[in-house]
């Protein structure tokens, strides 16, 4: 049997008997997005498939260096971090790239905690779109910059004087993926091996950055995919002796690095519900008003699509960040492009999601907001043509420039606690102000170079 054929518990288990294997991979993403999980024995699967198994719920209560949240309802020092329940899922098996013959399947929290699950929260999300009857399809698309260093050497030398895998500045080099084609292949392999296909990969503007493009599926799968590609490139990197960053940014001399969402909307038997040949652009009613949607909830959801103190650092005009939410026909210096196409490709692109951001979490936001705007019948300000940075933008369109201020928009949203609800808001909320105040704590290297010597 074939992992990508296992659909069931009973799937699940004929495969592992099939191979012979003592021990498979289970996984869960947390708030951030970070992959958590172990080997479990088979005895021990077998039963987990069957009645589910207990996760210390700490991973839903610290954060990406492991430092426990202060301030946090969900779960804390108040709660004695209980384990909560987990339920794998059986139809996310995989195959593992450099693992001949081992298993990875996906879990998620349930129960009280899946009320603050990132897995759970998209969930709930594509619910609210079945039953406004449609499905929705999805594509994400990573830049990320490889460096000739290890986790040893990056620490050693600070995180200063990075060497990258390559030089320069070179966009969509053919010499760049010819010298460096078995990488290349080695990415596009781990992408058929792990059912993550990639559709596209190049050279992007900035030395050492490589774009990815996952090919689309349904959002819920979709999000997996990205999930778990951003989790096993850094693996293959680093077992290659690389390292892999997906950080917004991780220097100012270089462009951001995106996480840009392709969403469409399908009536529930497979007709495009974006596409109408008799509108300008192809544009349906109802792309219209998920766009609108999009549009007006973008600046109190951003927290879920920047979610870090560096995601703030991307958004300066001119290095292809949107700074408010505007949007614009095929126009790749607004927040959401829509690209014109056919019932198979009329789309909107996200263009401003980082690829630090959860990708449950980004699409959670960039689908639930488009869902709003149906329900609502809003429609959207007027189109950006040419160069949205030069133009004045509707101030009720700025977006919030820190994490702090995302976090308190989210917070005070009554359109994300109707989506996501109030637990899951109220917990991520806090997560964000809790890594805004981490960053308080810091003195940086520009205040040092600034003030050491001439204040």
């Amino acid at each position: 049997m074939e992992a990508r054929a296992v659909k069931t518990v009973a799937d699940a288990m004929a495969i592992v008997e099939e191979r012979g294997l003592s021990h498979v991979k289970v996984g869960l993403f947390d708030n951030d997005g970070i992959m958590r999980g172990k080997y479990m024995s088979k005895a021990k699967f077998f039963s987990s498939l069957e009645k589910g198994f207990s996760f210390c719920d700490v991973v839903l209560g610290w954060d990406v260096k492991d430092q426990l949240y202060d301030n946090t309802r969900f779960t804390g020092w108040h709660t004695g971090y209980p384990d909560a329940p987990v339920r794998i899922l059986p139809q996310t098996c995989r195959d593992v790239v450099d693992e001949p013959g081992m298993l990875l399947f996906i879990a998620e929290f349930a129960d009280q905690a899946e009320a603050v699950c990132p897995r759970g929260t998209l969930r709930k999300v594509l619910t609210k779109a079945n039953e406004l009857g449609y499905d929705v399809l999805a594509a994400l698309e990573y830049e990320f910059f490889l460096f000739r260093e290890t986790p040893h050497s990056v620490r050693e030398k600070g995180f200063r004087n990075l060497q990258t895998v390559t030089p320069d500045w070179f966009g969509y080099s053919m010499i760049r993926n010819s010298v460096y084609s078995e990488l290349y292949h080695d990415i596009l392999g781990m992408g058929q091996t792990m059912d993550f296909p990639i559709e596209g990969i190049h050279s992007e503007t900035g030395p050492g950055v490589i774009e990815a493009a996952i090919a689309v599926d349904q959002a819920e799968a979709a999000a997996d995919k990205a999930a778990l590609f951003k989790t096993y490139m850094k693996v293959l990197a680093q077992r290659r002796d690389l390292m892999a960053t997906f950080m917004a940014k991780w220097s100012m001399d270089y462009p951001g690095q995106s996480g840009h969402m392709h969403i469409s909307l399908h009536h529930q038997g497979g007709s495009s519900a974006f596409y109408d040949t008799k509108a300008p652009h192809g544009m349906s009613k109802i792309q219209r008003q998920f766009l609108a949607g999009q549009q007006r909830l973008m600046p109190e959801f951003l927290c879920m699509i920047a979610p870090t103190i560096n995601s703030y650092t991307r958004m300066v005009p001119g290095f292809w960040a949107p700074t408010h939410a505007s949007w614009g026909i095929e126009n790749r210096t607004t927040a959401l492009r829509v690209i014109p196409g056919s019932e198979k490709t009329q789309r909107i692109e996200y263009r401003l999601g980082a690829a630090d951001a959860n990708p449950y979490l980004a699409l959670a936001a960039a689908i639930g907001s488009g869902l709003c705007g149906i329900i609502n019948d809003w429609e959207p300000l007027a189109a950006v043509e040419g160069n949205a940075y030069d133009q004045p933008q509707p101030a009720e369109l700025a977006l919030p420039a820190t994490l702090w201020e995302a976090a308190q928009r989210l917070k005070a949203s009554d359109a994300a606690r109707s989506l996501f609800g109030d637990a899951f808001v109220a917990h991520f909320a806090a997560s964000r102000e809790w890594e805004e105040r981490a960053f308080r704590k810091q003195v940086t290297d520009w205040e040092l170079s600034r003030y050491f010597e001439i204040i």
